[in-house]
């Protein structure tokens, strides 16, 4: 059930807009962590950061990355791709010191692995790419399968302590390294929501679009399937790798999929397009973006119930390699 707090107006809100002389455009990830505020603009292909949190509702960055300069807006700055660019960075995270962004649009993950003091500071590792001058969709182009190593529109990113996971969109899984990646390249070894690397088609069994994956300090791991309005999680990540039937936000089951479950108005129960998870608190935090609100999810031994797969397919499936 919805956390009772959920009727009860927000606490002294903070309008912030980013920097004066260029605000944000469309910002899709923000993440504060180690003293630093981070968000990814995605609009206008850039990430901004501030050490500490601002005090006004336009406050210069203290870091930009994507971009030469903080009023530059172009993808890829204007020219090619390469370490210092970005095209539609989504999520991103930061412990303080490294550092991943989710380039979507390039199709890649980048790594820094000490957070950059500079303008524009390349990137250190690309994940989904041979090298940082190359960005199709799975390497070879529209309609190429994927692989351990390639990415198409990875829209999320998360580190847990020990693994990086990345939410591989466009290719309908969840990716995960079991370290944090060194080389470029890096094939994933953890997978979710695929029987095996090479395959990317459609089942409502599995996240459908899969934007965010975030990991709770228990080890529970959640998935926002943006386009099916619902949120898969799971007590602990090792079940996900398993195939076992997650819990379910949004939807009474598997195999529906209606924003708001086709009610004509939102309700405790619905969700219409949510974009993103966190927890924080004990609770599990849904950003149900198309219905303009935040709902909040008591975490327990079990808060909801399993659902029942319905469809052709098994729930319970192993990967591949």
């Amino acid at each position: 059930m919805p956390s009772p707090a959920l009727s009860s107006p927000v606490l002294r809100p903070r309008l912030f807009q980013g920097a004066p002389d260029s605000p944000f455009l469309a910002p899709r990830g923000v993440w504060w962590q180690g003293g630093w505020l981070l968000v990814a603009d995605t609009g206008q292909n850039r990430v901004f950061g501030w050490r500490g949190l601002p005090t006004t509702a336009l406050a210069p960055p203290d870091l930009v990355l994507g971009q030469t300069e903080t009023g530059a807006t172009g993808r890829n700055a204007g020219g090619r791709v390469g370490a210092a660019s970005l095209q539609y960075p989504s999520g991103l995270w930061t412990d303080g010191q490294r550092l991943a962004v989710a380039d979507a649009w390039n199709h890649r993950v980048l790594l820094w692995h000490q957070l950059p003091q500079r303008p524009g500071a390349p990137a250190d590792v690309v994940l989904g790419q041979p090298d940082f001058t190359h960005n199709e969709p799975n390497v070879a182009g529209v309609g190429k399968p994927p692989s351990a190593q390639s990415l198409y529109w990875p829209y999320g990113v998360h580190f847990d302590g020990e693994r990086l996971w990345i939410a591989d969109t466009g290719n309908r899984r969840v990716v995960g390294h079991s370290q944090w990646p060194q080389a470029h390249f890096s094939p994933a070894d953890l997978l979710i929501g695929k029987p095996s690397f090479t395959e990317r088609d459609y089942e409502h069994t599995a996240a459908v679009w899969p934007y965010s994956v975030k990991l709770g300090p228990g080890g529970e791991l959640a998935i926002a399937d943006t386009q099916y309005c619902r949120v898969l999680w799971w007590l602990h990540w090792q079940a996900a790798l398993a195939g076992e039937p997650p819990r379910l936000i949004g939807q009474p089951d598997l195999a529906s999929n209606g924003p708001n479950q086709l009610a004509l108005r939102p309700g405790p129960a619905g969700l219409n397009w949510c974009y993103d998870t966190a927890f924080w608190r004990g609770r599990l935090w849904v950003a149900d973006t198309a219905n303009s609100r935040v709902l909040a999810f008591a975490l327990g031994n079990d808060p909801l119930p399993k659902v029942r797969c319905t469809g052709r397919l098994p729930c319970a499936r192993r990967a591949r390699p």
